[in-house]
């Protein structure tokens, strides 16, 4: 498991995908934090890890990343950990539109090409 607080190379998440799952990294944004955790076999495992070192499960979103793909492409928001409804969020995705642009600018922001 990596926290990435700065940047990432794309070669990097590449490895890690081809480590793991052959075509994607699974990660979690803290949107309050403007962090990532990527390289792990759980969403929970990161969301845990993220807790655990003082982030508030609610700033906590599960994504997938496919380092393959385009910069539009690239980011999937599907975890087990987005099941919220007290939050309003009754799917595995990021229904809150807001939300999910604060994501995309977060990891995008990390990911160096």
């Amino acid at each position: 498991m990596r926290v990435v607080k700065e940047n990432i190379s794309i070669d990097e998440l590449k490895e890690m995908s081809s480590k793991m799952f052959g075509n994607l990294v699974k990660a979690v944004v803290d949107v309050e934090k403007n962090i990532l955790v990527v390289d792990a076999e759980l969403h929970s495992d990161q969301e845990a890890f993220l807790i655990e070192s003082g982030s508030n499960q609610k700033n906590l979103w599960g994504i997938n990343i496919y380092p393959d793909l385009s910069n539009e492409e690239r980011i999937e928001f599907d975890s087990m950990i987005n099941l919220r409804p007290s939050q309003g969020n009754s799917s595995r995705g990021v229904e809150d539109e807001e939300i999910q642009k604060k994501i995309l600018d977060i990891v995008n922001s990390k990911i160096i090409e």
